[in-house]
């Protein structure tokens, strides 16, 4: 072993040591010992086509497994490349962990080539931004990496190597340091009291779950909750599939930009336990608008300040626990059934008259609904921000936790076909669907290389409109008119191909749900191509602006 590589392989060790199965990144010519050293690891290297893309990919690994997905990036341009990543995995609530080759230290301190302060570019966007200053202090600031990037509320971490600590000797005793666990508290018996004392004079109680939940796996506990007391639960968007939607006090999920079916339920509401929500995943004003209601907030760290979120009663602690001592300590019952049983009703009539609907170009309920149709309970299906996300995240059914991810925090476009990538990886023995509009598609498409050749399977379906479709929408409620929002039209089944993929482009409704059974079926990457009638999208928000009481 040469004494040029020893600080590399020490890092590549203390990888090893957290638990780590996949870097995803590119090469430079500053990180070129630590890239090597991986060579001799059982951590596979991901050798993408973007440092973007690197980054979403660690970011859906973090969010599906718990553990932080590591990005690998070179010093300057490469580094900045993984940024956008970064910052949606921080407001996503994710664990990642950013590691970027930097300058050498001896000529840190002035103006040279590809010098960039990193360190504080990276600082607003994550929990932790540092340097390692030398080889010594790798052990402890890679464990303090993953340590603040996992623990409530996770988020992103960066890491810069200068190119000459990463090629520095190191004593043979320098070793990783041990992984402690940091686990959530119990919560407090006096605030389970008050917050039972806030219930039992409530007349409407509503349960509001988030994205916290489903990171702590709360969803059994959050069932046994709602059914123990008689209480409807919502998720947002981020939290669906926490509470599964064919249980009878479902309610859906909340965050569509109209005031949707689910938010009568909230109208009515004069308590809102919320469990795991965060205040980044949708905004309280929604559902609070005159700020009366009173907020119990459950979750593993306090809650954030606002406005329309005046909590009168905070349980921090393991949120399992804390529900079921709270149901414990509640001796009364309400009924859900009512408002519950017409909001899925509707939901479900909705989808219906989607799975009917043979125009083409297709309803987005079509779509939607031919993708539950082929996709199973378990299965992942990943939308992108857009027209495609509302559609998606206010119509798509879900039963199981992480098996509809979207983006809102940061609401990033272009996750979702680096993500499906890691999420085969992270959930190989499920189908990988990621659903995109083709404006997001083009921002990361290149990444189906990195797929066909690292043979990951999953398929995209992509959502052709030839514009953003979202802002089209937001354009036209808010101004009337649209401008600046068209592209081109492209031959997504030669793009496809010339990137080793299989690509179908469906002509007709009826075509769509056996080419997506096709598609999924196939051991390899598939791009299909939709074209789709977003006029559904004013008549959409029309009839729900329509909308004062439906019951």
């Amino acid at each position: 072993m040469s004494s040029q590589s020893d600080a590399a392989r020490l890092l590549v060790r203390t990888l090893e040591a957290e638990g780590v199965e996949y870097v995803f990144g590119i090469p430079g010519e500053e990180n070129i010992h630590f890239v090597d050293a991986l060579n001799d690891s059982p951590i596979r290297y991901v050798l993408v086509r973007h440092e973007q893309g690197a980054a979403f990919m660690a970011e859906i690994y973090g969010r599906l497994t718990g553990k932080a997905g590591v990005a690998s990036a070179t010093l300057g341009p490469g580094a900045i490349n993984l940024q956008l990543g970064v910052a949606d995995a921080t407001t996503n609530s994710t664990p990642v962990v950013a590691i970027s080759a930097q300058v050498g230290l001896d000529r840190i301190y002035k103006e040279s080539h590809q010098i960039v302060d990193l360190v504080s570019l990276f600082r607003p966007i994550t929990k932790w931004s540092e340097l390692a200053p030398t080889a010594r202090a790798l052990p402890e600031m890679v464990r303090k990496a993953f340590k603040t990037a996992q623990t409530e509320r996770p988020g992103a971490v960066y890491l810069a190597i200068p190119e000459d600590v990463e090629s520095a000797p190191v004593p043979a005793d320098l070793a990783p340091l041990p992984r402690n666990v940091v686990r959530p508290q119990e919560p407090s018996p006096a605030q389970i009291a008050r917050a039972a004392d806030v219930l039992a004079r409530a007349r409407q109680p509503i349960v509001l779950a988030g994205h916290g939940a489903t990171r702590a796996h709360a969803s059994d506990a959050l069932v046994h909750f709602s059914e123990r007391l008689g209480l409807p639960v919502a998720t947002t968007f981020n939290g669906k599939g926490v509470f599964p939607d064919d249980h009878r006090n479902a309610l859906g999920a909340v965050g569509f930009m109209r005031h949707d079916y689910v938010n009568f339920g909230f109208d009515e509401a004069d308590v809102l336990i919320a469990v795991g929500y965060e205040l980044q995943e949708f905004d309280p004003v929604k559902v609070n608008p005159n700020a009366d209601k009173k907020i119990i907030h459950i979750h593993q760290f306090p809650a954030e300040v606002d406005d329309h979120y005046p909590v009168e009663v905070g349980i921090q602690g393991d949120i399992s626990h804390s529900l079921r001592q709270l149901g414990e300590a509640v001796h009364r019952r309400w009924d859900a059934t009512g408002t519950g049983e017409q909001i899925r009703r509707m939901m479900r009539e909705e989808l219906e008259q989607g799975r009917a609907d043979d125009g083409f170009p297709l309803s987005p309920r079509r779509v939607v609904a031919d993708i539950r149709e082929v996709m199973g309970r378990h299965d992942v299906v990943l939308a992108d921000t857009g027209a495609v996300k509302m559609w998606m995240a206010r119509m798509y059914p879900t039963y199981e936790p992480n098996t509809l991810l979207v983006s809102n925090g940061l609401s990033s476009m272009g996750f979702a076909v680096p993500g499906a990538l890691a999420a085969k990886l992270a959930r190989p023995d499920r189908k990988v669907l990621a659903a995109t509009g083709d404006g997001a598609f083009l921002m990361n498409s290149q990444e189906i290389e990195t797929a066909v050749r690292e043979r990951i399977p999953f398929t995209v379906l992509v959502w052709q409109d030839d514009a953003y479709g979202l802002i089209e929408w937001k354009m036209n409620l808010e101004l009337g008119r649209s401008s600046h929002i068209r592209f081109g039209g492209i031959d997504y089944v030669k793009y496809a191909e010339s990137l080793g993929a299989q690509g179908y482009q469906v002509t007709s409704a009826d075509e769509l749900l056996p080419t997506l059974r096709k598609a999924l079926d196939h051991d390899g990457v598939s791009v299909v191509t939709v074209p789709v009638d977003y006029s559904h999208n004013l008549r959409l928000t029309d009839r729900l602006g329509e909308l004062t009481d439906p019951f």
